[in-house]
């Protein structure tokens, strides 16, 4: 009961300020040819401020980074998304335990597989919530649409 107070207050403040996460972060998504048919896609985000955003696995309370892709039949994710940047697990006292978050900078890592040799693309959805010392701005969605192949 007292965590969910909490972040009722945390995104109530953060409401009032008027701002939303996907002000503090800036998305560059870049694609790697691996082989034949695979690729990576590295969806990075660059945090402003002094904010941090949150691991995909964070911890009870804050809302954790979670990536959601539009079904495509010429495209298969492989495996899980990798994190890739300093991870800072630390004791937060609006969530009352450690969370997971990243600062800075952190660099996302689908790798897919494309069906046959043609251009497509993989188009989703990143949810993440951004918070600092003081506030945790209202989570945010962003689209998401990288070409592949060709």
């Amino acid at each position: 009961m007292k965590k969910t107070i909490l972040f009722g207050l945390a995104v109530l403040a953060g409401s009032l300020v008027m701002a939303q996460s996907s002000k503090e972060v800036a998305w560059n998504y870049t694609v790697k040819k691996i082989s034949d048919k695979v690729y990576e896609v590295h969806m990075t985000a660059t945090i402003g401020g002094n904010y941090h955003m949150y691991a995909q696995v964070a911890g009870d309370g804050p809302i954790s980074t979670s990536f959601s892709w539009t079904k495509n039949p010429l495209v298969t994710p492989v495996g899980q998304i990798k994190e890739v940047g300093h991870i800072v697990a630390k004791m937060e006292a609006a969530w009352g335990h450690e969370v997971r978050y990243f600062e800075k900078t952190v660099d996302f890592v689908q790798t897919v597989q494309l069906k046959s040799k043609v251009k497509t693309n993989l188009a989703g959805k990143v949810e993440f919530m951004v918070c600092n010392d003081t506030q945790c701005l209202p989570p945010a969605d962003v689209d998401i649409k990288v070409n592949i192949g060709g």
